[in-house]
């Protein structure tokens, strides 16, 4: 549904949003009602839906009957947030796994001759050809496990806080300083919880990974390399992911007041808005992600390169080449094997993934805060009748 049509046949266009939304309600309202309708609203729209309760019962009946996007609440509670991140979370992760594949393997520095692809569908054919039609969705679980919590703290945090610091940077009006402001903040929550999936999920997507599966990666790198070794690239995911949610959610922002300038819901917006945005900041922030795969991953060739003597700074011991730590030895590291190239490789998989990556992920977030926040308003108005 486009917001054209919206605009121009009102009552069928929205009788036909509510009954996809209602087809969804029997499966998915009913588990989250609990969550959500055990919150109240936090966010601004209470006074939306509180005004809507003093009208007569005649013309919430009629309303009902011709729902209108302009007639849902602006806000949600923090709860429904939470709810809509951690599903679009999971889906952006899970839809995207293949190419996330690819672009670890192609950030490698050294990789074995047997995995050097030229291009994204080069390297997918290839993989799937030779080691089999699962082998890009090794890691997939762990992804999953890590992506819902850390995804409804990420949403729920820069909802709250965006609107907080709109209210007092620029009150009533949208703030890109704020928008941003709140992206950075909400990342230090999301990657709290998502780096040590990430960890586990970077060496199993590795070409010729030693572990059977998830527990035995993570029993492995405990027993190992010790739990530091999961919050190793923390302060490297940090500082790439830092700017990266700040130019990404400053752009959506942006995209959305030219796209979408009512706040409406309209899925067509939300996808544009999303992969471009996405594809920007991914582009940007693609060497620190090279440094953030090389931190994770330890590649056993680049530690052996190293620890041979070659390149620059041979003259170092062996045992200080045994790990790659910290965010300047990985930017050495990169540039000793790679030159200014190395910092750019992957490139191209990364903004494939990360524009439909995005783009699912807000489509999903506003498709679901829509539909809550819509199950919500529903449910009052319809006690608010009955008593």
């Amino acid at each position: 549904m486009t917001a054209e049509t919206t605009g121009n046949e009102p009552g069928v266009a929205g009788a036909s949003a509510g009954a996809e939304v209602r087809w969804l309600g029997g499966r998915f309202w009913g588990v989250s009602e609990s969550i959500v309708g055990s919150l109240t609203p936090r966010i601004a729209g209470e006074t939306e839906l509180l005004s809507d309760f003093t009208r007569s019962p005649q013309d919430a009946q009629a309303e009902d009957c011709e729902p209108d996007y302009e007639g849902l609440p602006q806000g949600a509670s923090t709860s429904t947030h939470m709810l809509a991140g951690a599903v679009a979370g999971i889906m952006e992760h899970c839809l995207m796994f293949p190419v996330d594949c690819v672009k670890t393997r192609m950030q490698s520095l050294q990789p074995d001759p047997a995995a050097r692809y030229r291009n994204v569908m080069d390297a997918l054919r290839r993989i799937v050809t030779t080691e089999g039609v699962w082998r890009p969705m090794r890691g997939l679980n762990a992804t999953a496990v890590g992506a819902g919590p850390a995804h409804a703290l990420y949403f729920a945090c820069y909802e709250k806080l965006k609107k907080t610091l709109s209210d007092v940077i620029h009150p009533g009006a949208n703030s890109h300083l704020a928008n941003g402001t709140a992206g950075c903040v909400a990342t230090l929550l999301h990657d709290a919880v998502m780096n040590p999936a990430e960890v586990v999920k970077q060496r199993m997507q590795m070409y010729n990974s030693p572990y059977r599966g998830v527990l035995d990666c993570v029993r492995a790198v405990w027993q190992k390399e010790g739990p530091a070794a999961f919050y190793r690239s923390y302060t490297t995911q940090l500082t790439m992911n830092v700017p990266f949610q700040a130019l990404h959610f400053m752009t959506y922002e942006y995209l959305q007041e030219l796209l979408n300038p009512h706040r409406q819901y309209n899925p067509s917006s939300h996808m544009l808005s999303g992969a471009l945005a996405g594809a920007i900041a991914a582009a940007a922030t693609t060497p620190l992600d090279v440094c953030k795969t090389l931190l994770n991953t330890q590649e056993s060739l680049t530690l052996g390169t190293l620890s041979s003597g070659q390149g620059p700074g041979k003259g170092q011991s062996q045992g200080a080449h045994r790990q790659i730590s910290g965010l300047a030895h990985a930017f050495r590291t990169v540039y000793r094997l790679g030159g200014l190239q190395g910092f750019f490789k992957g490139v191209q998989a990364r903004v494939i993934y990360q524009m439909p990556s995005t783009a699912i992920s807000w489509s999903v977030y506003e498709f679901f805060k829509y539909g809550l926040t819509k199950h919500q308003h529903d449910k009052r108005r319809a006690q608010h009748i009955e008593a």
